[in-house]
């Protein structure tokens, strides 16, 4: 009898035992779902950042041509113009290894029919080069290029173009933006997180969407940002102030 007691109060306990460990797996699986669901949420979000920068290199491009019957003529005229520039972007105080000479380029002149369409009959050549100067001296060869054209008093047919305007540290701005970036995009998701009573986990992913190089005050292109192109890189080199903007994707975890 006492064997028989014994035996179903042994059956109860692990009856009890196998309960309680049902009612804990239980336990444990659905808020281990709960948890699983709640990390499937997250947020995509863009962070911008700005900073004003000043160019510290300057290129700048001259232009002069000669036309001539015959190439030997179109030669000598040619290097006789050289001399005249070369002399000229001396004496306003560049160095002879300051100058770059482009090599020289060639095209043909055809005459023209009764009806002013070319023929197959070349009348000439023109002989063209280049002279270029790189430099950090911002205002000397700023000046230089508004003066240049002075050189048409001295016969050269010379053009001079804009000067292109460079930031040579971008790569090193960049690295200090893109974490600034991704601050303004963790604190505009924390935002939308709270107001939407949910509470911002982490960062999952970070991708660099954007560096825009554009003049000071105007507006840069976001359409890219918008229609997810990939990395847009926009480099503006005819503004000597300049504005960079650097845009990142970011998404977040968010736990509810």
């Amino acid at each position: 009898m006492n064997e028989s007691k014994t035996k179903v109060i042994g059956n109860i306990i692990v009856a009890l035992i196998l309960s309680i460990a049902v009612v804990f797996s239980c336990f444990i699986g659905v808020n281990g779902l709960a948890e699983f669901k709640r990390k499937k949420y997250s947020i995509n979000i863009k962070g911008y950042t700005k900073q004003q920068i000043l160019s510290d290199w300057i290129v700048w491009t001259g232009y002069y041509d000669v036309e001539a019957e015959n190439l030997k003529e179109g030669y000598a005229l040619l290097e006789a113009d050289k001399d005249k520039v070369n002399n000229y972007l001396i004496g306003k105080g560049f160095k002879e290894e300051d100058l770059i000479y482009s090599s020289i380029s060639i095209s043909e002149r055809y005459s023209l029919n009764e009806w002013g369409g070319y023929t197959n009959e070349v009348i000439g050549h023109k002989l063209a080069q280049t002279v270029t100067i790189s430099s950090s001296d911002i205002d000397k060869v700023t000046e230089l290029s508004r003066e240049a054209t002075e050189l048409l008093n001295e016969g050269v047919q010379f053009q001079s173009q804009a000067p292109e305007y460079h930031y040579t540290k971008l790569e090193d701005l960049k690295v200090s933006m893109l974490a600034e970036a991704t601050q303004d995009a963790t604190k505009r998701a924390e935002l939308i997180a709270v107001n939407a009573g949910s509470q911002l986990g982490e960062l999952t992913n970070a991708k660099l969407s954007s560096i825009q190089v554009t003049p000071l005050y105007s507006v840069p292109n976001d359409y890219y940002d918008w229609y997810g192109y990939g990395t847009y890189v926009d480099n503006d080199t005819v503004s000597l102030e300049k504005e960079v903007t650097v845009s990142v994707n970011c998404t977040f975890e968010v736990k509810r």
